[in-house]
């Protein structure tokens, strides 16, 4: 015997079991019967599974593996007689992932994120030479990741965040060039980021955050030129950081929050046109913030506090961002609430002779005089401009008045402005020419074209719902400094000499997603791909609202988000609770269940949370998905109620728009998955609901997953 057992080695093994595999691809597939070593598998795989929710019942072994690819297996995908994906995420499944799956070997995705799973990640995942992508985040697994991974040369996406695992990065990870998506976050993740990533020149996110890393950070991560996020926040970085990231130029997201970086902050960032989003907080930074990174237009979050930073703060990110930013650096001035900059030196002083005194101050009192006329003339002009358009309104233009000529009737009150495109004076607002477009509880909202043709959105609140005026100031210059792609940018206020509260916001060229949704013809279709870029930028801008301010929507519907020429979302309504008064909040809360997007629990708690903002958001997703108004009841029954009544035990083509039936051979699984997530959104339990940054994460997993049957998709373009 002690012969024999050399004899049957790991590559006796390997041998024999290839050939059983080319043995049962032989046998002829019936469309249901899965092939004999996937089936052994599958039984391990749910040995090693502890089901407390009783979600592997489906999988019957009575039938041989008969009916294993019949569509009846939960979260079974199969193609001629073989296992491709196994999809079963917030299932509550506890165990181990067997090291059998590695037998498996057409398996493309393995989808188990949002489970109870504990021990460690399978190396045996390196043998699929047909995986493209791996979701296990969000469980309990341990131990470090094997370098074995690196095998899978079709790899594309590989997520194990928020897990517990530990080691190093394996550098053979290199060898999946495929890879555009790598997250490892919220880990124990140690050692250096090794510098074979920067040969992934596929890859679009990489996020390390919230690990044990330590080291430099690696010059051969600028070959990334694909990069769109690089999240490296709360690690053992440090060092400086080499001044290359010009090379980035597809980078929108860079987060190097709290690490141990020093030196000077890299000027080449200014060089990014497409970043919108900065995070080089709690570091050792020193010096002075590069002028460069003024330029930047996309910016919309920006943040540097808690440095060693000295000097002024550039005039442009002073004014679009608050003090948060800058805090937290002893020597740094120059922005709102800091110590003033010292005041550059001035030249002496040279006092006029006595005896041209006179001759001097005869001068002053002429320059003085002239200054006056000038100023009364301007003001004449102004007058005279707004009359003359005024007359004309009223005789060419039945359908349209001056926004406030009837309330106010003479020139006056208080105009600020925020950051924005263009500039226009308090006559020029009030002259200008509107349309109605709505009304709210909050109060009528305006189309108002100015003198030199551009387009504004005027929201004119109602009086007695407003709070006072020196309350009403504070929150309003708050309010005028949130930005963000998804956000509908606050760009003035005015208050009127009798009271008048005017809110002055981008016009949004295509309106509500509710009238384009809802109102258009059947010539007019919308394809899955702009209603998911949609709810991405819904999601994002609700999630940057909890998450950066501290905001509560709490009126979110499809009527508030309005899209721009490209059909870019742009929340309304943003903070406008803290505009009005209680009672008024009360009446907005009440219409929006009118409408249906109210959360269950607010009929009782009568104040807004994240939570809530979840659930509208989960309206709004299957708005999308329906093509059916929320505030028409069908059957009886809401939105909702009607969706989760047809769906049941197995999830069904009946509920989506007719549009995105035509499609469902290619997008089926993006619907099906996105109707998943809509219904945890609309859980009638608060708790069960996620986070929109969990929301966030999820549709951009669906949006880019690039798992099809016949595996030939490719990545999406950068700019999409």
């Amino acid at each position: 015997m002690e012969y024999i057992v050399p004899f049957w080695n790991n590559t006796h093994l390997l041998l024999l079991f290839l050939l059983l595999v080319q043995f049962a691809s032989c046998q002829r597939w019936d469309g249901v019967a899965v092939t004999r070593p996937d089936y052994l598998a599958l039984r391990a795989i749910q040995n090693d599974l502890i089901d407390f929710n009783g979600i592997l019942r489906s999988w019957s072994w009575n039938d041989n593996g008969n009916g294993t690819c019949s569509g009846q297996w939960a979260g079974i995908k199969c193609v001629n007689g073989q296992v491709i994906v196994i999809q079963l995420p917030w299932k509550g499944l506890g165990g181990i992932i067997s090291d059998k799956i590695g037998h498996l070997q057409a398996l493309r995705k393995i989808s188990l994120h949002d489970n109870l799973l504990s021990g460690k990640f399978p190396s045996s995942l390196g043998l699929l030479s047909n995986l493209r992508g791996i979701y296990l985040f969000n469980n309990r697994l341990s131990g470090s990741i094997p370098p074995s991974i690196g095998i899978c040369l079709m790899l594309q996406s590989l997520d194990v965040s928020n897990n517990l695992l530990t080691g190093i990065i394996p550098s053979a990870l290199a060898n999946s060039t495929r890879l555009y998506r790598l997250n490892f976050s919220h880990n124990q993740i140690s050692g250096n980021i090794p510098n074979q990533l920067g040969r992934l020149s596929g890859l679009r996110i990489l996020d390390l955050s919230n690990n044990l890393i330590n080291g430099s950070f690696p010059p051969t991560l600028f070959n990334l030129s694909s990069l769109v996020s690089l999240n490296l926040e709360t690690n053992r970085l440090h060092n400086l950081i080499p001044n290359e990231f010009h090379r980035l130029q597809n980078l929108s997201v860079l987060n190097l929050k709290n690490n141990q970086f020093s030196g000077a902050i890299p000027a080449t960032i200014g060089n990014i046109s497409r970043i919108n989003q900065i995070d080089l907080s709690h570091n050792n930074f020193t010096e002075q913030i590069p002028v460069s990174l003024s330029g930047l237009a996309n910016l919309t979050s920006f943040n540097v506090s808690y440095n060693h930073l000295s000097g002024s703060v550039p005039p442009r990110l002073s004014k679009k961002f608050n003090s948060s930013s800058f805090v937290g650096n002893p020597l740094l001035c120059g922005y709102i609430s800091s110590t003033p900059c010292p005041s550059p030196p001035q030249p002496p002083v040279i006092l006029p002779s006595p005896s041209r005194h006179h001759h001097r101050k005869l001068i002053i009192i002429l320059v003085a005089i002239g200054i006056l006329i000038v100023t009364l003339v301007v003001l004449c002009w102004i007058v005279c401009c707004c009359l003359m358009r005024k007359r004309g309104a009223n005789k060419g233009k039945t359908s349209s008045r001056a926004v406030e000529s009837g309330d106010i009737g003479e020139m006056g009150g208080k105009l600020v402005h925020f950051e924005g495109p263009f500039a226009f004076t308090a006559d020029d607002l009030l002259c200008a020419t509107a349309e109605i477009m709505g009304k709210s509880t909050y109060g009528t909202a305006y189309k108002a074209t100015l003198e030199d043709g551009n387009e504004v959105a005027v929201k004119r609140l109602r009086e007695k719902t407003t709070k006072g005026q020196k309350e009403f100031e504070n929150e309003a210059a708050a309010l005028g400094k949130i930005r963000h792609p998804n956000l509908l940018a606050l760009r003035a206020y005015y208050l009127g000499p009798k009271g008048e509260k005017l809110l002055v916001f981008d016009y949004m060229p295509k309106g509500s997603l509710a009238s384009f949704l809802h109102g258009r013809g059947p010539e007019t279709p919308i394809e899955w791909g702009t209603r998911m870029n949609i709810a991405i930028g819904v999601a994002r801008g609700v999630n940057y609202l909890h998450t950066e301010e501290n905001i509560i929507h709490g009126n979110l519907t499809s009527s508030n988000i309005l899209l721009d020429e490209q059909t870019n979302a742009h929340i309304a309504d943003i903070g406008l609770s803290r505009l009005t008064t209680a009672a008024a909040n009360t009446n907005v809360i009440a219409t929006a269940g009118t409408m249906g997007y109210q959360a269950p629990e607010l009929s009782k708690l009568k104040n807004a949370n994240t939570k809530t903002d979840v659930y509208s958001f989960g309206v709004i997703l299957l708005e999308l998905l329906t093509g059916k108004s929320p505030g028409e009841p069908t059957n009886g029954m809401d939105l909702p109620q009607w969706v989760a009544s047809i769906v049941k035990e197995e999830w069904t083509h009946e509920v989506f728009d007719l549009e995105l039936t035509r499609a469902v051979n290619t997008i089926g699984d993006q619907l099906l998955n996105t109707l998943k997530l809509a219904l945890h959104c609309v859980d009638p339990s608060p708790s069960v609901r996620p986070q929109l940054q969990q929301v966030v994460h999820q549709l951009e997993e669906i949006k880019h997953d690039l798992i099809v049957d016949d595996g030939t998709k490719s990545p999406p373009p950068i700019n999409q």
